[in-house]
């Protein structure tokens, strides 16, 4: 048998796409709301961490 027939016999299965899509839809506009509304000053400094140097990542120390 394949997959179809067998979802066919399953009660109620045409809710599940729907409580997926719906859920998807709440997680990503949750995380665009954050996004827009949080501080901008915290993004500049997460932003900024890969390039600052500190004393434990120069490449001289990596060498030895």
């Amino acid at each position: 048998m394949k997959l179809r027939n067998y979802l066919e016999n399953i009660a109620d299965v045409g809710i599940y796409p729907v409580i997926t899509l719906l859920i998807f839809f709440i997680f990503f506009s949750l995380l665009t709301a954050w996004t827009i509304w949080s501080r901008k000053q915290k993004f500049s400094e997460i932003s900024h961490l890969p390039l600052e140097e500190s004393e434990q990542n120069t490449p001289a120390q990596h060498q030895q």
